[in-house]
């Protein structure tokens, strides 16, 4: 009798034991897909499930966004140029049961294909383009990698190019050019500056000129300045008067 009370109590506790382990909690931001003998029977939404042991299985799936990382590769843009990108893919699953029964890794698969394309739109690109257009290459990956990825319950959210690490002669050739460029703005802002101020000077000269004795009483306020610094030059000043005079005479 004790034997059959210790047999009784030994397969009490093994039904319990299956009827735990058949007791799944799912996330609020998980989704279930469930295989019932190998074949997907259902999904199940977040809370507290039951599954049958050994006859059934539940897979988790994170719906959150998930970013992934593109390791750098090595592309050569359509002008020859060899550079290096790298980028980050933010997706998120909408078909829990496509993502897991379309494709044995999405998130791997995912980064993969981002690569291809990667290396397809930026290889199609100039290297300026590459450089100023980063927002519009990025759009033209994330088409490519979405309409791909939508097989497998995947939406991909965005694409953005992180770096792009240029060759140390083409670093050097693209400083030599911004320094370039730099000297060509300073001599025309230079030459400007010149410009506005014999501009100014003429237009002063030409008011002064207009005023009787005008001339004067600026080659008076110019000696007073000189005369403030010592030099050992000798200046000789004609009266305006004289100058205009000589001025008519030689015509």
């Amino acid at each position: 009798m004790e034997a059959f009370s210790g047999l009784t109590i030994f397969i009490l506790f093994i039904i319990l034991c299956v009827i735990i382990s058949g007791i799944k909690v799912i996330k609020q931001y998980e989704r279930g897909v469930i295989l019932t003998l190998g074949r997907y029977t259902g999904m199940r939404q977040p809370g507290l499930r039951v599954v049958i042991p050994i006859l059934q299985q539940i897979t988790k799936v994170d719906v959150r966004s998930t970013p992934v990382d593109v390791p750098s590769q090595e592309v050569i843009t359509k002008d020859n140029v060899t550079i290096k990108v790298d980028a980050v893919v933010y997706f998120r699953v909408v078909d829990a049961s496509k993502a897991v029964l379309e494709t044995n890794n999405y998130v791997y698969a995912t980064s993969q294909f981002a690569q291809a394309a990667l290396r397809d739109v930026v290889g199609n690109v100039e290297l300026d383009g590459v450089l100023s257009q980063r927002e519009e290459i990025s759009q033209n990956i994330k088409r490519i990698v979405d309409a791909e990825t939508d097989k497998w319950g995947i939406d991909v959210e965005n694409v953005k190019i992180q770096n792009i690490e240029l060759p140390q002669d083409m670093k050097r050739a693209m400083a030599k050019q911004a320094e370039a460029e730099r000297e060509r703005r300073a001599v025309i802002i230079s030459a400007a500056a010149e410009k506005a101020a014999a501009q100014e000077v003429a237009e002063a000269a030409m008011m002064l000129a207009k005023v009787p004795g005008g001339m004067g009483i600026r080659t008076l306020q110019t000696l007073e300045k000189i005369s403030v610094e010592p030099s050992q030059k000798t200046l000789f000043v004609l009266p305006a008067d004289l100058a205009d005079a000589f001025k008519a005479f030689t015509k």
